[in-house]
């Protein structure tokens, strides 16, 4: 049988169509079936590219003085930077190593995972000793935006190859605002990009390399183990346990092939990041800070603990739910979306550069365009907010900036940006033919081996399945089937 035709989204999505009038309209069948140099795969790189370069620019004011002159020029710019101010904050300036040597001040060891914390080594590595530390603080910012800007294109090149028959769905990577406006704030993007290449892996049938992946990914951040939880129930009703085992193991074996050295060589400076998260407070962009803030309510930081941890166990478990009784198995994107989107909206801090996390299984979850966008003007919002209401507690009496209210009403857009783009995932599950990916006639196509793989435990009315169900709009797609049901590419 002939592989099926890449899905054109300007075909399928009126906001896409009417976006490429910009560039001259839609895009011909040679860019689609890789007859030209322009492939999906070179432009969306490009792209991404692009976008990042002018994240970059946008950061020009601070790399120019404010972030070392003036207590909240480098707030009112909306163009604040963890990276520079890190490099002599943590060691890197004065030779020290991470998790081996203690650091002056009240932040005794580098408060980041392992790998995260070889990336920033690496990159002092790269950074000349010359100069003044204002010099080295910018070459240092610009060493880890060129390392960045790598993890930046891995990102829009997974995302494109991951559903072979929507690579043009890595444009919404490509072309996010708050991907471009957050990218060098902090190192998130290096986590972001290993599970990218994993989900990649993931979809190309490799299970090993897939659990390697992620164990490097959780490495260098927190959250990506948390797609083992979405992936566990998804082969749980497919039957699919060896390749989930094997998943697991590559990630357990790659994290303790990061992590074990520094535990066993400098346990303490090891143990900082986890005792770090544990003992922060409630902080920047979580509703813990709205309540605390609008009900002069004192939430200590185990109490917030205790209720996030609460509010992931219940989503967890209604995912779970959602997982065995939905009519169709659910595309492990979906899943994988909203477990680490409700990690986000749990958590008792919310750094504007999270939104990492979630764009790249955004566009693979739900890739429509007008709702992609809601989301993300949203989240542009709390990006200014943040930056805005920092401006208005550093500039003393001036009070330039925003007030607590005006920072509260970021915090809800972001939420309920959030909470919308979870609700038409969740919509989708439930009522498959509303789901543009598989509209299109195809099951998973990010699932690997659970793309078309029979169900062998479900729940509830998915216990008895229609014989087929259809779409409107689009082919009908059997249950458990790859293709259309009529067996035509």
């Amino acid at each position: 049988m002939d592989e099926p035709d890449p899905v054109r989204p300007t075909r399928e999505d009126e906001v896409a169509a009417a976006g490429s009038e910009l560039i001259g309209g839609p895009l011909g069948w040679r860019a689609l079936l890789g007859t030209s140099w322009w492939t999906p795969v070179r432009v969306v790189a490009l792209v991404a590219i692009g976008m990042f370069a002018l994240g970059m620019v946008q950061k020009l004011p601070c790399y120019d003085g404010a972030w070392f002159f003036g207590a909240s020029s480098q707030y009112t710019h909306a163009c604040y930077s963890d990276i520079p101010h890190l490099y002599q904050g943590r060691g890197f300036a004065d030779g020290l190593v991470p998790y081996f040597d203690k650091l002056p001040g009240d932040m005794e060891y580098l408060e980041y995972p392992v790998l995260t914390g070889v990336f920033m080594e690496v990159a002092s590595w790269l950074t000349p000793g010359s100069g003044s530390i204002q010099h080295q603080e910018q070459w240092y910012w610009m060493v880890n935006a060129g390392m960045l800007m790598v993890c930046a294109a891995v990102i829009a090149v997974c995302t494109v190859r991951t559903q072979r028959r929507r690579p043009w769905d890595g444009l919404l990577v490509a072309l996010a605002p708050a991907f471009a406006l957050t990218a060098t704030i902090n190192w998130d993007l290096l986590a972001v990009a290993l599970l990218a290449a994993a989900l990649l892996m993931w979809s190309r049938e490799r299970p090993l390399a897939f659990g390697v992946l992620v164990g490097f990914a959780t490495a260098a951040k927190f959250y990506p183990f948390l797609v083992l939880g979405p992936l566990l129930v998804l082969c749980w009703r497919a039957g699919r346990w060896r390749e989930f085992g094997t998943a697991l193991l590559g990630a357990v074996g790659a994290w303790l092939t990061v992590n074990l050295p520094v535990m066993l060589l400098a346990p303490e400076g090891w143990a900082k990041f986890y005792g770090f998260s544990r003992e922060r407070g409630v902080d920047f962009g979580s509703v813990f800070l709205v309540i605390s803030q609008r009900f002069n309510i004192q939430i200590t930081a185990d109490t917030a603990n205790t209720y996030a941890m609460i509010a992931m166990v219940l989503a967890c478990a209604g995912i779970a739910v959602m997982a065995f009784t939905a009519p169709r198995r659910p595309r492990f994107a979906q899943l994988a979306f909203l477990i680490v989107a409700a990690f986000i909206l749990t958590n008792k801090v919310y750094s504007p550069q999270y939104v990492l996390w979630l764009v790249p299984l955004a566009a693979l979850a739900r890739p429509r365009w007008r709702d992609f966008l809601i989301w993300q003007a949203c989240e542009v919002l709390y990006f200014l907010g943040i930056w805005m209401y920092l401006a208005y507690t550093t500039s003393g009496d001036a009070h330039k900036g925003l007030p607590p209210e005006g920072y509260h009403l970021a915090i809800v857009l972001h939420l309920l940006g959030t909470l919308y783009l979870c609700a038409v995932v969740v919509r989708d599950i439930y009522l498959p033919e509303r789901d543009v990916v598989r509209r299109a006639g195809d099951d998973d196509p990010g699932g690997g081996v659970l793309d078309g793989a029979e169900d062998v435990f479900v729940l509830g009315r998915a216990a008895r399945p229609p014989a087929s169900t259809a779409y409107v709009g689009g082919p009908s797609v059997e249950w458990g089937s790859r293709g259309p049901a009529d067996g035509s590419p």
